[in-house]
C-alpha cells in the first residue's frame, strides 16, 4: 500500500512555467521540469491539472499525464505548453520519478495569479523569464 513506501525527500528538481517570444512578438508560455541534480531521472511521471474559481464558478482542466524517460543530470524537460488564459486556476504538477530503485514524489502548485509580469525573472537553466516553483 501508498503508505508502506518510503518517499525520500525531493531535493534539486524544480517546474518553472516560462515564456519564449515568437518571431511575430507575441508570447508561448510553457512548463518545463528542471534537474539541479548531478544525476540523472528516469522515468518521470508528471500529472497536470487546473482548477479553481472565475466568475464565482467553479472551473477546472482537464487531467493530463505526460511521461518523460530520462531528465539527464542538470538540464531540463518541456512538460507541455500553457495557455495564459488558465493563469487565474491553481496550476498543480504532481511529479514522480525515480534514483535508483527509490521513488521520489512532489506536487508543484502555481496559485491563481502568480504567474504575472511582477513575479518573472530570468531563470538561469533556460535562459527565459518564468516563474520558478522549488
Amino acid at each position: 500500500m501508498k503508505k508502506d513506501i518510503d518517499f525520500p525527500p525531493v531535493e534539486g528538481v524544480s517546474v518553472a512555467i516560462a515564456r519564449n517570444k515568437t518571431p511575430d512578438g507575441s508570447f508561448e508560455w510553457r512548463v518545463y521540469l528542471l534537474n539541479h541534480n548531478g544525476y540523472a531521472l528516469k522515468n518521470v511521471l508528471i500529472t497536470s491539472k487546473g482548477y479553481g474559481l472565475k466568475d464565482g464558478e467553479s472551473q477546472k482542466t482537464s487531467t493530463l499525464r505526460h511521461l518523460i524517460d530520462e531528465v539527464e543530470a542538470n538540464s531540463f524537460s518541456i512538460i507541455e505548453r500553457i495557455d495564459p488564459s488558465v493563469f487565474h486556476l491553481c496550476s498543480e504538477y504532481w511529479v514522480s520519478y525515480y534514483i535508483g530503485v527509490k521513488i521520489y514524489d512532489k506536487k508543484f502548485i502555481f496559485l491563481p495569479e502568480s504567474i504575472i509580469e511582477s513575479n518573472l525573472f530570468t531563470i538561469e537553466m533556460l535562459d527565459l523569464e518564468g516563474v520558478l516553483h522549488r
